[in-house]
């Protein structure tokens, strides 16, 4: 039977040793020789303040206060630092002492191994003639993928570094680079300051050139990462700054940049968000995106953007109150809208304003809202509802608006949920910069009633429901025509398939009287499996040419709206939606959504048909499919592929292949991607990037998929 000391410090390691102090021993047997020496054998395991000795044999000496051990050995720290050795001697609290032929495992992940390792004070372990590496080493192939040979490394597991002195890298045996001094931060350590993994890049406008990250750890909550880029053709400077608070944050990016490509400019971009808590309930965000030039996101593949937003928002949401205000100014990037650049809104401030109040039928709501869209063009605009952008000109609006809203559901014992609505609005705008300066206001009444009735079935495999629901909608105005400012792109689908308006903002309203119908069935069954399908249409009692063509929503009834989503757990999902006629069931819009993944293969793809439509700024069929894949081809070799690819002009618009060699110790990438479009500040270029990586250092953990398996 095996022998068991609950309370070792009390003969052997303190006097006075308190409760946390106390030492728990383990063993086949234990045994006590002239009152001061206690030997262990068959078994052992030590435990004391959070570290954990497993030994063959322990002696323990009360007058030296010293315990002599026999392996094999393995001490644990608790905070993923072990060491396994043959023997050692160490002090009774385990924090000092020697370990012959001992070996260092962090993370169990980075092994250091040399003949002999000294624990000073508990914090470090000290290691002579060392030999690093975080691979496998099999017996028929003993030279790892990489090692780090050093005179002396010392581990410090509380600020988790590694230092290193006289140290030669070697990559598969080959001495590669040699540092007299070297420090790496270990697998548990989050942050460090210090130099990253350069990054070889190489383009076909910026030539080829090399990528060093600095990384710079501004205390617990703050760094900087810079990172020198210099090619043939550019000489750039990026930059991270991160931030956090105790009641906000910072993140913010940007790039600095003299080339070849705008010899006489200085080029740089900066993006970057902030947002902190504010006293009574209010959230202040801000959105920053500033570039120098057109084109210079795009050169350097810093960001995909067409359009720049830079936004203020104070923002309270509670349960019953809303409240918010935003200051927003936009800059465009695409080459179609450089014509009408400074007819673009270049500065638009809302503010909003909604109370909910509970009533013993329903809830009334009410609303404030304010705004104004300003234009950098002085040209005279065009007054009217449904006037494109590209014709409004300098146009500038101020609105103010007022509206309430009463709410009321009931539901029948049968189930049938029966809703009503009740709505009027007021607003009153100003607006300057159009060939007629002029004033106007406009009161919107709309009422509603909804029926729906949800009907369900389980079985022993699966849970239906299917919903029938029927709404009735009357909207009427009073006043004078107003400018359209935010209802010039008008999309149907599930989400205001039964909204009282289908435009996207109050500058427009869908009037008359008009009714709702749609369809809903999911299905969710026992495997995970789930579907979800959604079909309706809208029928009105006058014409409506209130909506462009492409919209699906003209005429006595609109298209038919179609939409489903099938999830096949974590495995499979699809998402698609479609708008189509009831005479030859054309298409006017179609998309959808792919995603498969399993152990060895992703995939994820898009499709979406968009028929032309000159009002909305769209002269062509936007008819594009989005594919972005990637399989394990080997146990350590994993390829991609990604593709944009335009199905009207039959052409790639972007493509990009990848291959990743990668080890339990070791990951090595190579991608290529070439753009293909061309504008007329952009051209079509080619990149190719590559990049190596260590395991073992900072805070990636490989998948223990790619370990090594050694054979016989």
């Amino acid at each position: 039977m095996r022998a068991l000391l609950l309370a070792l410090s009390l003969a052997l390691v303190s006097p006075v040793a308190n409760a946390q102090d106390t030492a728990a021993l383990v063993a086949d047997s234990v045994r006590i020789e002239a009152e001061s020496r206690l030997i262990a054998e068959g078994g052992v395991q030590v435990a004391y303040q959070g570290t954990i000795l497993t030994a063959t044999r322990v002696i323990y000496d009360r007058a030296a206060d010293q315990l002599s051990i026999v392996g094999p050995i393995s001490l644990n720290d608790g905070a993923g630092a072990v060491i396994v050795a043959d023997s050692a001697q160490l002090d009774g609290d385990l924090r000092n002492g020697i370990l012959e032929s001992a070996r260092l495992v962090l993370d169990r992940q980075l092994q250091l191994a040399a003949g002999r390792i000294a624990r000073v004070d508990g914090r470090y372990t000290q290691l002579a003639n060392t030999v690093v590496s975080a691979c496998e080493i099999c017996a028929d192939n003993p030279t790892p993928t990489w090692e780090i040979r050093a005179r002396r490394v010392i581990h410090d597991n509380q600020e988790n570094l590694i230092y290193f002195d006289n140290a030669t890298f070697r990559l598969f045996g080959v001495p590669i680079a040699y540092f007299p001094k070297l420090r790496l931060p270990d697998s548990t350590r989050k942050r460090a300051t210090g130099i990253l993994i350069p990054r070889i890049a190489s383009n076909t406008q910026l030539g080829f050139g090399i990528k060093q990250p600095i990384f710079f750890a501004l205390g617990p909550h703050a760094d900087v990462t810079l990172t020198p880029y210099i090619s043939s053709e550019t000489t750039t400077l990026e930059a991270r700054y991160r931030q956090t608070f105790r009641r906000g944050a910072v993140n913010i990016s940007g790039a600095f940049s003299r080339d070849t490509l705008l010899p006489d400019e200085l080029r740089y971009y900066l993006i970057g968000s902030a947002g902190v808590v504010m006293p009574y309930g209010f959230r202040l965000e801000v959105d920053v995106q500033s570039v120098s030039d057109d084109s210079y996101l795009v050169d350097y593949d810093y960001a995909g953007l067409d359009r720049l937003q830079t936004e203020a928002r104070l923002i309270r949401a509670d349960r019953d109150l809303l409240i918010r205000g935003s200051l927003t100014g936009y800059e465009t990037l695409r080459g179609d809208e450089f014509a009408i650049r400074d007819e673009l809104p270049s500065l638009i401030s809302e503010f909003v304003a909604e109370r909910r109040i509970p009533l013993r039928f329903g809830e009334l709501r009410l609303e404030a809202s304010a705004g104004t869209i300003y234009r950098e063009s002085g040209v005279p605009g065009v007054p009217g509802s449904a006037i494109p952008a590209q014709r409004v000109g300098g146009r500038d609006v101020a609105e103010v608006g007022l509206a309430a809203e009463l709410f009321n559901r009931q539901i029948a014992d049968s189930g049938l949920v029966w809703t009503n609505r009740a709505r009027i609005s007021g607003q009153i705008f100003d607006t300057v910069d159009t060939t007629e300066d002029f004033d106007t206001g406009r009161v919107t009444g709309t009422v509603s009633t909804e029926l729906r009735l949800p009907l369900q079935r389980t079985t022993t495999t699966a849970h239906h429901v299917i919903e029938p629901v029927v709404q009735l909608a009357y909207t009427d105005t009073s006043g004078r025509d107003v400018p359209n400012e935010d209802s010039l792109l008008v999309e149907f689908d599930e989400g205001n398939l039964l909204a009282l308006s289908r435009f996207p903002g109050d500058d427009v309203v869908e009037q008359g009287f008009r009714g709702n119908a749609a369809l809903n069935y999911t299905t969710l069954a026992s495997d995970g499996t789930g579907i979800s399908l959604t079909f309706g249409r809208i029928f009105r009692a006058d014409d409506d040419t209130q909506f462009t063509p492409a919209a699906g929503l003209r005429g006595l009834s609109s298209d038919w709206l179609a939409s489903g989503q099938l999830s096949m757990g974590q495995t499979f999902d699809v998402t698609a939606r479609a708008i189509f006629d009831d005479t030859d069931f054309s298409t006017r819009k179609g998309e959808a959504r792919f995603r498969y993944s399993d152990n060895r293969f992703g995939f994820n793809g898009s499709y979406v048909f968009l028929e032309a439509e000159p009002l909305e700024n769209r002269p062509d069929d936007l008819h594009e499919l989005i594919v972005d894949t990637d399989v394990r081809l080997s146990r350590h070799w994993i390829g991609s592929f990604a593709s944009r690819y335009d199905l009207v002009t039959d052409s790639t618009a972007e493509a990009a292949l990848g291959l990743t060699y990668r080890t339990e110790c070791i990951e090595v990438d190579f991608n290529v991607a070439r753009r293909f479009t061309e504008t007329a500040t952009i051209e079509p270029s080619t990149s190719f990037g590559f990049s190596f990586s260590l395991a073992g250092f900072g805070t990636d953990r490989y998948d223990d998929t790619y370990r090594k398996t050694c054979k016989g």
